[in-house]
């Protein structure tokens, strides 16, 4: 008789391989990445967490749509696809012309009101690079053992918190280093320009 797996081991296993894949995913710089590394040099880590709650509840809803098949459909009207890219690459230039109108980091923190939980589950729904990244991370694991699409869609959404939490603490570490009001005005506009990109990468992609 062959041996079977045992649930916790095969989930353990399944846990361990989609980190593993998470990685270079999550934590390298992308679109979401990069804005709350904005958002945490303008208004420090703390002032990332509303929008963050927002990005990470529309990112497990989007999650599970996905799991669940909603990426079909996407799939199938490319067009409303496309749309919502140059939504999203707009909304993010958007950011990048508030950032650069900022000033100083310090000077005029009304200019740049931290985004709030509406903002961050907006700025989720219009990056729909994170839909690919969804998608293919279900080519891998919809079937794996263990964890099942609820759990994979919530392990994503939590280590996906985790990474943008990481990237506002690397933003308001620039910001200490930055705290000359000339420089904070220069460490806004790189911030800027950086989100730009972002956008055109975003549209392009």
């Amino acid at each position: 008789m062959g041996c079977e797996t045992s649930p916790g081991i095969a989930m353990t296993a399944t846990l361990a391989a989609l980190l593993i894949f998470l990685l270079p995913l999550a934590y390298s710089p992308g679109p979401g990445n990069m804005v709350f590394a904005a958002m945490g040099a303008r208004h420090g880590v703390w002032g990332t967490w509303r929008a963050s709650l927002g990005y990470h509840a529309a990112t497990w809803a989007v999650t599970l749509a996905i799991g669940f098949g909603f990426d079909a459909a996407l799939v199938e009207r490319p067009g409303i696809a496309r749309a919502v890219q140059l939504l999203g690459a707009l909304y993010v230039l958007w950011l990048a012309a508030r950032l650069w109108r900022a000033g100083a980091v310090r000077n005029a923190p009304e200019t740049v009101p931290a985004m709030g939980f509406v903002g961050g589950a907006v700025l989720l729904v219009f990056n729909p690079k994170a839909y690919m990244i969804i998608a293919l991370m279900f080519t891998q694991f919809a079937q794996a053992p263990g964890l099942g699409t609820m759990g994979v869609a919530t392990v994503f959404t939590l280590n996906n918190m985790l990474a943008f939490a990481l990237w506002a603490a690397v933003g308001a570490t620039l910001t200490r280093l930055w705290s000359n009001p000339d420089a904070g005005t220069w460490l806004n506009r790189g911030l800027a320009v950086m989100l730009a990109a972002v956008a055109l990468w975003m549209a392009l992609g």
